[in-house]
């Protein structure tokens, strides 16, 4: 299809009540399960899931979806994509597997009949009158996952789990079942939690850890999902790890690993790991934007991670912490040491006899070069801890001496320019009080503006003399 016929056809599915996009899904779901236009059907799919996800950011309820419905518990722990899930998340395009399942195998009865109770609800049905039946599919579907993926002996459970899915959702199956099972537990845990904790001091924690004090959630399968409701309210989510030094009652690793809590800080681990990926595809994109926030967020979480814990050099978590400051470290030196050439490509004094008429600077590589320089700057705020410090100061230190000597003079040369030359000079004397901005200051830059008009000024006074 091309582009015009994709508009069209997203118009006209974004105009769809919500019941009619609901169904629409179910169809394509079940023409994909018996292998019909699977091009089609995951096209016309995706297009649906980007419309009704917006529609739900949007704030608008919908209780139409089967789906939706059954794995509500589920959403705070959901992830896109197929990628690794660490523990306390389960990726979102196993859902549909997990229902195509239900309905074929796991609980057909009961997934047919809440589908025709759905369709016989009225739009205004008040979510209260579909609670019970929810709860009672709810029910029946953890009851079914967790009989599937319980060993029994003489039965291949990796070829009977094989049946379901692919190996990303046997990974995510009993994780599904878990938390249908626990729904009440997790409920009453988020509604103990703050709604946000901008320190997670002493006196939170010991809340916490009062709230977390249920059966339930202490199972191995479970805690990784409580902590991470947890870790949803935290300013800094990798405070998460107090907790786990705190259950230990020491900061050592070896005793914090002993204990169940200590996954916490393997979630932790991940999570930092997982924003340095993003990081290294920001800068790789040149979106800077977000580096200032990611780069706090990854210097805070690897300087709590090595001063709130006693980690060793040589033990996993030790590894795998330097392999974050290393990836961190590798993405940002790589931006950081092509700045300077940028700038010096804008800035360079060329002989007027290689100024073009009309030779222009352009604007965009303008922008570029002064995002870099503030990307340059921000780093050199959180260098040390991310071992990025000698380049970082040495970079920042060599654009000031640079722009501003360089500045100085292509003001001056605006003085004796020549009408063919005279543009482009003033063009470099913006970029280079545009980076001034970024490296002294507005001051700073205010004072070169004026010498700038002024030179241009005086330049003008001596044409007219003469």
């Amino acid at each position: 299809m091309n582009q015009a016929s994709v508009e069209r056809l997203k118009e006209y599915l974004a105009q769809l009540p919500p019941r009619s996009q609901a169904l629409l899904m179910r169809e394509f779901e079940r023409a994909l399960e018996r292998g019909e236009d699977v091009a089609v059907a995951n096209f016309v799919l995706e297009q649906l899931r980007r419309i009704v996800r917006a529609a739900d950011d949007d704030g608008q309820p919908r209780t139409n979806d089967p789906v939706r419905l059954l794995f509500h518990p589920i959403e705070p722990f959901l992830i896109d994509g197929n990628g690794e899930a660490r523990p306390g998340q389960i990726r979102r395009g196993s859902l549909t597997s997990v229902w195509r399942w239900l309905i074929r195998d796991g609980a057909p009865e009961q997934a047919r009949a809440f589908e025709t109770m759905l369709a016989g609800m009225s739009d205004s049905a008040a979510e209260r009158d579909l609670e019970p039946h929810v709860r009672k599919l709810q029910a029946a579907t953890a009851d079914a996952v967790l009989k599937l993926a319980t060993p029994v002996p003489g039965h291949d459970l990796q070829r009977t789990l094989a049946r379901v899915g692919p190996p990303e959702l046997v990974e995510d199956l009993l994780a599904i079942g878990s938390i249908l099972q626990a729904r009440d537990a997790l409920e009453a845990l988020g509604n103990r939690l703050p709604s946000f904790a901008r320190v997670f001091g002493d006196s939170q924690i010991a809340s916490v850890t009062a709230a977390l004090n249920v059966p339930s959630l202490q199972t191995g399968q479970m805690l990784p999902f409580a902590l991470s409701l947890v870790m949803q309210r935290l300013a800094a989510p990798w405070q998460i790890i107090r907790l786990a030094i705190r259950m230990a009652a020491s900061d050592d690793e070896l005793r914090v690993a002993a204990t169940p809590y200590g996954v916490a800080v393997s979630i932790a681990l991940h999570d930092l790991a997982v924003l340095a990926a993003d990081l290294r595809l920001d800068i790789k994109r040149g979106r800077f934007e977000g580096v200032a926030e990611s780069l706090k967020s990854l210097h805070d979480g690897v300087r709590g991670l090595r001063t709130e814990l006693d980690l060793r050099q040589d033990s996993a978590w030790g590894r795998q912490l330097a392999a974050i400051r290393a990836d961190i470290s590798n993405a940002v030196q790589s931006e950081i040491d092509s700045v300077p050439g940028r700038v010096r490509r804008l800035l360079r004094q060329r002989p007027d006899k290689d100024i073009l008429p009309g030779a222009r600077i352009d604007p965009s590589e303008v922008d570029e070069a002064a995002a870099l320089i503030d990307f340059v700057a921000v780093c050199r705020t959180y260098a040390s801890e991310l071992a990025i410090n000698e380049v970082t100061l040495r970079t920042y230190s060599d654009l000031q001496h640079y722009v501003e000597q360089s500045t100085e003079g292509l003001v001056e040369s605006l003085r004796s320019a020549s009408p063919k030359t005279r543009a482009y000079r003033q063009m470099q004397v913006s970029a280079a009080i545009r980076f001034c901005e970024v490296l002294f200051g507005h001051d700073y830059a205010s004072l070169m503006n004026r010498a700038a008009e002024n030179a241009i000024t005086g330049e003008r006074k001596a044409t007219r003399a003469s």
